[in-house]
């Protein structure tokens, strides 16, 4: 385990700068994942960490000590790439053990620490096998395997499931927190996908542009996004923002947008009435509107029902807005009829119709 300090840390290819001076402090023992979409910096960032490239400007500091300098080899760093990266004449537990064969471990050690780690992994059975024998779920755990017997100060994980189906990467998702859980080694996980971000991280890092947008803890960043990019962002689906306006309404302070409109909590009120008339951006998560048998407000239009057993999807035009309304269970609802809405304004957000921040309830 082991503290990660980054300070004023900053990359740039000739004149592209890719990542922007930023600091960030990774705490020992965490979980920490970098989310961002495609070119936002978070694998450039990673690979600084493990040594593979050279800094702009800036520190990187573990434990204390600067290690800038240090070759990926003497950083005591693991990396877990998104290919397998396996040697394919070599056997699992001859992969497993490469580093340590290269360090000149004793043998017995050596068989040691790969059956320990094959078995968390679940892969002591195919500890002869070679590489090409094995299916993508299990190329991947060899790969966690070999970095997992090194017992690195920190492991890093580069979008290590992106390769693989839907049901492996569930499985292979809990067996990475359960890994963690069970060794608490600092992790540094990249990744795009919002929902292993959710599930996994300890401490979420929306990057964007080369930047950290907003960091802290998965439920912090769902429930107060600092800007309408990391409200569409995080969360799946993404959330609703409708282009409004601040609206007094029988005496009520709300926001309309178009023909809808919502009653605003009491923590608004002094402000919805100080800024009424001004435009604003209102945020609804999808399970917070949901379907009714009739409603004041207009009926929407919807264009595509998702059904997965458990929840459904609609996906609708509500006044000339297009959003998602996620429900549990099955919706009785059809093209050819209205669909009536309700949304509980209680959980509404707020943001700045021009900067798009997130807006403070005074």
């Amino acid at each position: 385990m082991a503290l990660v300090e980054l300070v004023k840390v900053a990359k740039n290819y000739g004149k592209q700068q890719v990542l922007k001076p930023l600091d960030l402090t990774i705490k020992d023992g965490s979980f920490t994942v970098l989310v961002g979409p495609s070119g936002c910096g978070k694998s450039t960032l990673l690979r600084l960490l493990a040594g593979l490239e050279s800094l702009s400007d800036g520190d990187i500091l573990l434990d204390k000590v600067q290690i800038n300098n240090f070759d990926p080899a003497d950083r005591d760093i693991a990396m877990v790439f998104q290919s397998y990266a396996l040697y394919p004449h070599l056997t699992v537990a001859e992969n497993m053990a490469f580093h340590m064969q290269v360090k000149k471990v004793p043998k017995a050690e050596q068989q040691a620490k790969v059956l320990q780690a094959a078995k968390v992994l679940g892969i002591d059975h195919l500890l002869q096998r070679l590489p090409k024998d094995l299916s993508g779920g299990q190329r991947q755990r060899v790969a966690m395997g070999r970095a997992l017997v090194r017992n690195p100060k920190v492991f890093l994980f580069d979008e290590p499931l992106s390769n693989l189906d839907a049901q492996l990467r569930m499985e292979l998702r809990a067996e990475i927190k359960s890994v963690h859980q069970q060794f608490r080694t600092t992790t540094v996980y990249v990744t795009h996908d919002q929902v292993e971000a959710m599930t996994l991280a300890d401490n979420i890092v929306v990057m964007k542009d080369g930047y950290i947008v907003q960091q802290g803890s998965p439920l912090s960043i769902y429930d107060q996004p600092v800007n309408t990019f990391v409200a569409r962002f995080i969360g799946s689906p993404p959330m609703n923002l409708l282009a409004g306006v601040f609206l007094t309404f029988n005496g009520t302070p709300g926001v309309g947008c178009g023909q809808l409109w919502f009653a605003l909590p009491e923590k608004w009120w002094a402000q919805a009435r100080h800024s009424e008339g001004q435009p604003v951006t209102v945020g609804l998560r999808p399970h917070d509107v949901k379907i009714v048998e009739h409603s004041l407000q207009p009926a929407a239009e919807l264009r595509l029902l998702e059904v997965t057993g458990e929840s459904s999807l609609l996906h609708v035009t509500w006044n000339g807005f297009p959003m998602h309304v996620q429900c549990a269970g099955r919706a009785s609802v059809s093209s050819e009829k209205p669909v009536w809405l309700e949304a509980n304004s209680t959980n509404i957000h707020l943001f700045d119709a021009k900067s798009g921040e997130r807006l403070q309830s005074e």
